[in-house]
């Protein structure tokens, strides 16, 4: 593919290689499969992501280089040699080997890592990491979020479904619901539940023995949901009809609705937050150096 300039960076030029080298392995998963629309808009705004990632990287590389700092050598070999010794169990060979596999050169590796110290460091400095958050803001999110805490109720359906069709009748939603009733009286009686929708059942659950396993109140229409959520378990409803179709339904078992108190999440919600808090911080500073920069996408 030909190259190109994609940005320039104060000074610095981005180059559409760069990116590539940037997607490398996405781009070889996506170009094994069938180009199609989706694929290429998926390509497309992964390319847009990395040439951002690029930019925010080589303005901060600039604001380092501006305020003079140096990363020793030294600190790069470490690096280097820990990459070696965790992932290639210290074979130097092995390790120079798979760089070359995957078209990169020593000299190149050994960049990249130095950039990756650099945008640490940074980040690291220009964001402090001694801000605490506050108990009334853990509360407040908590008290915002408390669905994503909670187990709605739910009851373990079992059900029976008979649906009006051609059957040889001159009334055959009246044959349904006679054969409904039979049902219903045999079940009450003792009949094996599942064994009867095995036999009997219009739906596609029948084969399961009409086991629809643990349901909420978002599952059926709010008629059937009400009459489930109405039993108890081992309790057999009555024939519910809707259109020309006649449902018959037993609980096996029910859930309470649970919610997670405060007490058990404060620490989770005050590292989530404390991370959105250091996220927000570094875009703000992003956003300084952007301000100051000459930035132009090609």
């Amino acid at each position: 593919m030909v190259d190109g300039v994609a940005a320039v960076v104060n000074t610095n030029v981005i180059t559409y290689g760069q990116i590539r080298e940037m997607l490398m392995f996405r781009q070889r998963a996506l170009g094994d499969s069938v180009e199609t629309d989706a694929a290429r808009a998926k390509m497309k705004e992964s390319q847009d992501a990395a040439l951002k990632d690029l930019i925010d990287r080589q303005l901060i590389i600039d604001e380092f280089k501006s305020q003079g700092f140096q990363i020793p050598e030294y600190v790069v070999d470490d690096r280097i040699n820990t990459v070696i010794r965790q992932e290639f169990g210290g074979d130097r060979t092995a390790f120079v080997r798979t760089l070359r596999a995957q078209g990169f050169s020593l000299s190149r590796f050994r960049e990249i890592e130095k950039e990756k110290i650099i945008i640490q460091a940074m980040r690291q400095r220009a964001v402090r990491s001694d801000f605490v958050i506050s108990p009334d803001k853990v509360e407040a999110y908590y008290r915002k979020n408390v669905s994503s805490y909670s187990t709605p109720e739910e009851v373990r359906l079992s059900m029976i479904v008979l649906r009006a069709g051609d059957e040889a009748s001159d009334n055959p939603v009246e044959a349904k619901r006679t054969m409904a009733e039979e049902i219903r009286k045999k079940l009450a009686d003792g009949a094996d539940f599942a064994g009867m929708a095995q036999m009997y059942s219009d739906d596609s659950t029948g084969e399961l023995g009409g086991d629809w396993g643990w349901i909420d109140r978002k599952t059926l229409n709010e008629q059937l949901n009400n009459a489930a959520f109405a039993l108890k378990p081992g309790e057999l409803s009555d024939i519910i009809q809707i259109g020309d179709s006649f449902y018959i339904m037993r609980v096996e078992a029910r859930k309470a609705a649970t919610t997670k108190p405060l007490s058990e999440l404060r620490e989770e919600i005050g590292k989530k937050l404390f991370e959105e808090e250091r996220v927000r911080l570094q875009e703000h500073w992003l956003d300084g150096l952007r301000k100051k920069a000459f930035v132009k996408i090609y």
